[in-house]
């Protein structure tokens, strides 16, 4: 049995940390430096993006993650009724890959 325990508490941790490596949040210096170097768009142009899907919605947040190697925008907005969306943008091209309310 403690065996098993074990066995489990590992795979639990190991399934906890193999995602944290997979996905993680950039700061602003290092957005800056991917725009420079035209590996990503602009946050402007993912916002029209976003805003154009919505229009007349406030925008929550964003943030710019890298998930398996690929940079992702993750843009939440709230519309006028309310309803709160979430949006998510490829980096490198600005192209829309989700929207879907947020529940």
């Amino acid at each position: 049995m403690k065996i098993l325990a074990s066995l489990f508490i590992a795979f639990l941790l190991f399934g906890l940390t193999a995602n944290r490596a997979h996905t993680c949040d950039l700061h602003a210096d290092e957005a800056r430096k991917l725009i420079d170097a035209g590996t990503i768009v602009p946050i402007e142009t993912v916002k029209a993006t976003a805003m154009a899907r919505h229009p007349d919605s406030t925008l929550i947040d964003i943030e710019l993650e890298r998930r398996y190697g690929i940079y992702l925008y993750q843009i939440e907005l709230k519309d006028p009724q309310g309803v709160e969306w979430e949006l998510e943008l490829d980096a490198s091209d600005g192209l829309l890959r989700k929207d879907h309310q947020d529940t």
